[in-house]
């Protein structure tokens, strides 16, 4: 068993979203997609998927994405992130996922050999902000990630690695750590995953490599050239 990573898939979510008008590296992605995953990936893999998965509005709208990833070898392993807004309830999305998926949110995996936890994250808030909107989100995914983690470690040995995948990064922009980073030195998490940022100016400043001991990958499908990461050999 392997672990793989790949998040921000963009998949077109019933609307016929086209991604090419953010470069023409994005021409075609879904195919590119489709076909290094079915040439890397074995059925016995597990695929990290933090967030960004489909443009759908409802999770109706999100079935056909939804079925793209079931069709694709391995486990996916899905978080939500900040454009899936097809994600409703948990209980409803994990009742609507096919075969092959699984929904992560406050809580973890045990994938055998590892155990992984995570939830979105989102933005570091700005002084500006520190009273409005990011704040409270902000403050909630704090909150999810450490239930995540708690879970983790209630449910699985502590010898066992500790794998986190989330969708936002757990560094600003300009480098500095986030809550997110504290919350992954508290539980001794081994190597933590990542999407969210697109562009290659911004991504060639992400965090990457290992920081204090854990080791940081950046996963969103453009900056992989829509081929999945291998994590864990």
């Amino acid at each position: 068993m392997r672990i793989w990573g790949m998040s921000d898939l963009h998949l077109p979510g019933g609307n016929h979203k086209n991604m090419d008008l953010f470069g023409d590296h994005w021409k075609n992605h879904v195919s590119k997609m489709q076909q290094s995953w079915d040439e890397l990936v074995d059925q016995q893999d597990i695929v990290l998927c933090p967030g960004d998965l489909s443009w759908a509005m409802h999770l109706a709208q999100a079935q056909q994405d939804l079925q793209w990833i079931s069709r694709r070898p391995g486990l996916k392993v899905l978080l939500r992130g900040n454009h899936d807004y097809w994600w409703s309830s948990l209980k409803k999305v994990r009742a609507a996922l096919p075969k092959g998926c699984v929904a992560l949110q406050n809580d973890s995996l045990d994938m055998g050999s590892w155990v992984v936890a995570g939830a979105r994250g989102w933005d570091y808030p700005q002084q500006k902000e520190s009273a409005g909107e990011t704040q409270k989100i902000y403050q909630r995914e704090l909150i999810r990630m450490r239930l995540s983690l708690q879970h983790a470690r209630q449910q699985s040995p502590p010898s066992k690695p500790l794998m986190v995948a989330m969708h936002y990064p757990p560094f600003t922009r300009t480098g500095e750590k986030t809550g997110f980073v504290s919350l992954l030195q508290e539980f001794g998490v081994n190597i933590c995953v990542y999407g969210h940022l697109h562009g290659q100016p911004i991504q060639r400043r992400a965090v990457q490599g290992i920081v204090d001991g854990i080791e940081y990958h950046l996963i969103a499908c453009d900056w992989l050239r829509f081929r999945p990461k291998l994590i864990v050999e």
